[in-house]
């Protein structure tokens, strides 16, 4: 073996090892997977906190429609009793006997306390 052959062999040797730590560094790390773990985790949390916002807002208005329906069942029950007194009123001082009045149910009588009835 000559000295040409041991400059090649030497050669080889340090080109193999910058390969090797040239591939180390370009390899990604444990902490930069990590990181981009927690990138993707979070967009996805972002994503689905954006979805429950749209619902929430979407329930919103149901409920203000709904509570909206509520009040005016409330005030038609107020004006179908206070219309039904005024209707026997008007039959007694008519000289007449109204119908005896049926019972309130018992589903009904806390709604009609709330309405002031």
């Amino acid at each position: 073996m000559g000295v040409d052959t041991w400059i090649q062999a030497g050669m080889a040797v340090v080109g193999s090892a910058g390969a090797i730590v040239s591939a180390r560094s370009a390899r990604r790390t444990k902490r930069q997977e990590k990181r981009d773990d927690f990138t993707e985790i979070k967009t996805a949390l972002n994503e689905r906190i954006d979805d429950l916002k749209e619902d929430i807002a979407g329930q919103q208005v149901q409920i203000t429609g709904q509570q909206e329906q509520i009040t005016g069942q409330g005030a038609a029950i107020s004006w179908l009793v206070v219309d039904r007194r005024g209707l026997v009123s008007t039959i007694r001082s008519a000289g007449l006997k109204p119908p005896p009045a049926r019972p309130i149910p018992d589903r009904a009588k806390p709604y009609l306390d709330s309405i002031d009835v």
